[in-house]
């Protein structure tokens, strides 16, 4: 009976832990996977980059278009230039449509005929009628064409990133995994 009952207990917490992992905003982080969660680039020439940054359906636009400002700053720095340019940048949204089920006592979702279904008992009759909702969930892309520059910022280039200054303003917003809440 004990046994039984610790069993439950850590497997609670366990669904619990793996949940609030889901719902966490996208860190400052490189992506693990090419279509991963986090930054990527690709080197185009000596002095030109192309940088994405994918957000999960908790990261929102503004963190998204943030972390790739960073990275580009970052990433400026890092190969021994002062600023940068972008050009060609873009932020995609993506939505789909996540399709929720009350029926027989439980709750499921399925997105596009996929179903995934989870027991989650309610406080009304389980053989009444069926209820659904439908909850829009979006992801945001951002990407970007960099153009890094050495020397000192001209008065005429308004279109110029200052590097540093941009580590400056943007690092406070910046959470990385490690600063994640757990």
């Amino acid at each position: 009976m004990i046994k039984s009952s610790l069993v439950r207990l850590v497997l609670a917490a366990s669904m619990l832990a793996l949940l609030s992992a889901c719902v966490s905003p996208t860190p400052y982080q490189r992506a693990e996977q090419p279509r991963g969660f986090g930054y990527n680039e690709e080197r185009l020439e000596q002095n030109r980059y192309r940088i994405t940054f994918s957000g999960n359906s908790s990261t929102t636009r503004e963190t998204v278009e943030d972390y790739l400002l960073y990275r580009a700053a970052e990433l400026t720095l890092q190969t021994g230039f002062d600023h940068f340019l972008m050009v060609g940048r873009d932020t995609e949204a993506k939505t789909r449509y996540r399709y929720w089920l009350d029926l027989y006592g439980g709750r499921g979702y399925f997105y596009h005929g996929f179903p995934r279904w989870r027991y989650r008992p309610w406080y009304r009759d389980p053989w009444g009628p069926p209820r659904y909702d439908v909850e829009p969930v979006t992801t945001y892309t951002a990407t970007a064409e960099i153009i890094m520059i050495r020397g000192p910022r001209q008065e005429r280039d308004l279109q110029a990133f200052d590097a540093r200054q941009v580590l400056t303003e943007v690092g406070p917003r910046v959470v990385r995994p490690e600063q994640q809440p757990h």
